[in-house]
């Protein structure tokens, strides 16, 4: 799995703060924003993943759809 690079926009006040933190720890701005990152994902990454499963619980109604599924990737072969 290969690294991105991404931009994004933030305020001054959480740019300072930023800094600041990284600073404290010893380690780079990115690594705090990844950091940071990892825990919104562990605390947050299963309920939103369950709550998709739960809201298109149901959608096909067009018979197996494991049977259907390997039947479109033969395809690919």
């Amino acid at each position: 799995m290969g690294s991105k690079r991404i931009i994004i926009t933030i305020s001054e006040e959480e740019k300072t703060w930023l800094q600041a933190y990284s600073k404290a720890f010893n380690i780079s701005v990115a690594e705090v924003i990844r950091q940071g990152i990892k825990r919104l994902r562990e605390s947050h990454g299963s309920e939103a993943y369950n709550k998709l499963v739960e809201n298109t619980r149901g959608i096909w109604k067009q018979g197996d759809g494991l049977k259907f599924q390997m039947g479109v990737r033969s395809e690919w072969e």
